[in-house]
């Protein structure tokens, strides 16, 4: 327990070094590090029609990975192959796994760092897709090897959609906040963690 939230908080960090040492260079005077990511509260001005977005979207892409994914992935090891069969003792390293290690991690990364630079610089389409796109490129590439390149890239797809989704959430209905897609993450990696634990 104690190695995997060490190597959680290690991975935080080492994701959180690029943007902090270009946040330091180019933003340190007019912001703070946290509002300049995104890690700030969620302003919305529709809380319940956010909400129920949120839910809609969450229940689509579990349904859609629920079918998707086995297909896509077959029997290769997966982030969450680790709680195969591990039933309630295994709930501990998914909250883990998936709340700090991929969760806050990616999305510092992704949607907070690269996400909001390329937006501030090419508008929020171009840019929302181009981050989306990155974040897909790194799934499949992690799996390609394994699952060769035509499934890697439906992975890319799968993924890359749901990284689309999440930028839309925190920009176009959170007020710029990550918080959204830091669940949004959290909760579909639960669920993958939970399957596995208790499929």
């Amino acid at each position: 327990m104690i190695e995997s939230i060490l190597f959680a908080v290690l991975q935080v960090g080492l994701f959180s070094m690029i943007p902090l040492i270009v946040w330091g260079i180019t933003a340190r005077k007019k912001e703070n590090f946290f509002r300049w990511i995104g890690l700030i509260k969620i302003r919305t001005e529709a809380p319940i029609r956010f909400v129920l977005l949120f839910g809609a979207l969450f229940a689509g892409v579990c349904l859609l990975s629920a079918f998707a994914v086995p297909l896509i992935i077959g029997d290769n090891e997966t982030a969450v192959s680790s709680f195969q069969g591990g039933g309630v003792s295994a709930i501990p390293g998914i909250l883990i796994h998936s709340v700090i290690q991929t969760g806050l991690s990616e999305e510092i990364l992704f949607r907070g760092f690269i996400g909001k630079r390329l937006i501030s610089r090419v508008g929020f389409a171009a840019g929302n897709i181009i981050q989306a796109g990155l974040f897909g490129i790194m799934h499949g590439v992690l799996f390609f090897i394994m699952i060769g390149w035509e499934r890697a890239l439906g992975l890319a797809v799968l993924t890359g959609g749901i990284g689309w989704i999440q930028g839309y959430l925190n920009e176009k209905k959170a007020g710029g906040s990550i918080l959204p897609g830091w669940l949004f993450h959290a909760l579909t990696n639960i669920a993958s963690g939970l399957g596995a634990a208790f499929g």
